[in-house]
This record gives C-alpha cells, sequence and structure tokens, in this order.
C-alpha cells in the first residue's frame, strides 16, 4: 500500500500540493445502485412519484453535485470540471436503479472524487424523493469503475 498523501512527516492532515504536476486532460467514471421494491421502480418509470421526475431531478443534483465536490471533501482540490453526466440504468429485474457518473476535466489532479460525488448525490435525491412510498430502498456497491489521464 502506498504512503498517505494527505498525512504530513508529523501526522497532521494537510490538502496534497499538486502545484508541480502537469495539466493533463482527466476523467472517472464511477457507479452504484439503488435498490427498492419492485412498485417503487414501477411509480419511478411511470412517472408518478409525488415529488416530481425522480430521475431528471436526481441527474441535476448528481452534475450539481460533482461541480460542488472541492467544498464538501475537505482535503479535495476544487476543479473547474469541463464536463459531468449521470445515467441511470432501471434493471430488468424491477428492482433497482444502477447509476453511473463520468466527469471530465484537465488539470492537475483527478476528478474521481466528483464522479463518485455525483453517483453519491444522485441516489440520495432518489431516496429521498421516493422515502414515503419505500422505507426500506438501500444504496449500495458505489465503486470508481475507471480513470485516465492523458
Amino acid at each position: 500500500m502506498s504512503e498517505l498523501t494527505h498525512i504530513d512527516s508529523g501526522g497532521e492532515i494537510r490538502m496534497v500540493d499538486v502545484s508541480s504536476k502537469p495539466i493533463r486532460q482527466r476523467t472517472a467514471k464511477a457507479q452504484g445502485e439503488i435498490r427498492m421494491a419492485r412498485e417503487t421502480l414501477k411509480l419511478i418509470r411511470g412517472d408518478e412519484i409525488a415529488k416530481g421526475n425522480v430521475l431528471a431531478t436526481a441527474r441535476i443534483a448528481g452534475i450539481q453535485a460533482a461541480k460542488s465536490t472541492g467544498d464538501l471533501i475537505p482535503m479535495c482540490h476544487p476543479l473547474p470540471i469541463s464536463h459531468c453526466e449521470v445515467n441511470f440504468e432501471l434493471s430488468k429485474s424491477g428492482d433497482r436503479i444502477v447509476i453511473t457518473a463520468a466527469a471530465k476535466v484537465t488539470a492537475q489532479t483527478g476528478v474521481e472524487m466528483e464522479a463518485l460525488m455525483a453517483v453519491n448525490l444522485a441516489a440520495l435525491t432518489i431516496y429521498d424523493m421516493c422515502k414515503a412510498v419505500d422505507k426500506k430502498m438501500r444504496i449500495t456497491n458505489i465503486k470508481l469503475i475507471s480513470k485516465t489521464k492523458t
């Protein structure tokens, strides 16, 4: 396992200095899912949730979260992301939504936290909008799928 970059030689928390790193195009993709009752997914598919269009709202929330990541995670660098997309796959089994987020930036550090944040907040938004009809939803399997730099 490599050295923890957010801890200095005295054991104190620090922000990593990326000023000497080259500016490169960086991408990241993350994924997660929210499991729910089949009836809940039917309501989402039919746009019948009382709070409004669940997936449109979750998409906006996820993109906004990616843009705000540096403000929310203490040692995360604020990044001027150039692109973020959030997509949903409604399972054929009818009991979950798979959320995928991709983010892109041209910077000195990676954009994986932004992709992960987008997935998390999209899932939390779905949860919030559907909690009145489904108290047993579970957000699970959130992970980084890929990251690149060119």
